[in-house]
């Protein structure tokens, strides 16, 4: 078997996932409600919050009934795409305003690199939105035509074994030949299941039910 394709989360594969917890979220935590309050006739903000209202039933949402059901779902550790928009859009704010700067693991681009020169076709697959994942990535220093494309909760939440086999499908790429790295044992047990070739990025060591590789640069590839 060959692999033709990586599919890589970026959160706690090739960034730390303590930037996101610590800093991303607690940021539009705190400024969510102003956020929606001032574009909440913006067509994409609009759209997002429809979805949200469609998500509870067809409601449609005050502003602060809003700011209460995404403020609810943050707590939850839910990634609805509607969320994930609105997210998106207050961290580029920070990011335009310089409130905070993303990093990547010291390993991460040139193995990127590296695999992209060999004529592999490279792909994030992120619970943040695409616009999210190019933000992290460009304030990170890295060059985001080295992906092929981006996927996020668009094609479905990442621990349900349908999204993993729409994006094959998307790819067209035969599922075992597209190798998925991740942090998390519960997105790789979804990808398994849809016949992906999975590899734990195991930055903290540990063991699981995948292979397993201390970083990116210790990534073999059949």
């Amino acid at each position: 078997m060959t692999i033709r394709a990586i599919l890589t989360d970026i959160e706690g594969a090739a960034g730390p996932l303590s930037f996101l917890s610590e800093t991303l979220v607690p940021y539009a935590r705190d400024r969510l409600g102003t956020f929606i309050a001032a574009n909440e006739e913006d067509e994409e903000i609009e759209e997002a919050l429809e979805e949200a209202g469609r998500l509870m039933g067809g409601f449609s949402l005050k502003v602060d009934e809003a700011q209460a059901l995404l403020l609810r779902w943050m707590k939850q550790g839910r990634n609805p795409t509607p969320l994930k928009v609105i997210l998106g859009r207050i961290w580029e704010q920070g990011y335009e305003a310089g409130a905070f700067s993303a990093s990547l693991y010291p390993d991460a681009a040139p193995a990127l690199q590296a695999w992209k020169d060999a004529g592999l076709r490279l792909y994030t697959y992120s619970a943040s939105s695409e616009r999210a994942q190019k933000l992290w990535l460009a304030s990170a220093g890295l060059d985001a035509a080295v992906f092929d494309g981006f996927f996020d909760t668009r094609m479905g939440q990442k621990t349900e074994e349908e999204s993993y086999k729409a994006i094959a499908a998307e790819l067209a790429v035969p599922p075992a030949e597209i190798l998925v790295l991740s942090a998390s044992d519960d997105e790789l047990d979804a990808a398994r299941a849809a016949g992906l070739s999975t590899l734990r990025i195991a930055r903290e060591g540990g063991g699981g039910t995948h292979p397993h590789a201390a970083d990116f640069a210790s990534v073999t590839l059949p």
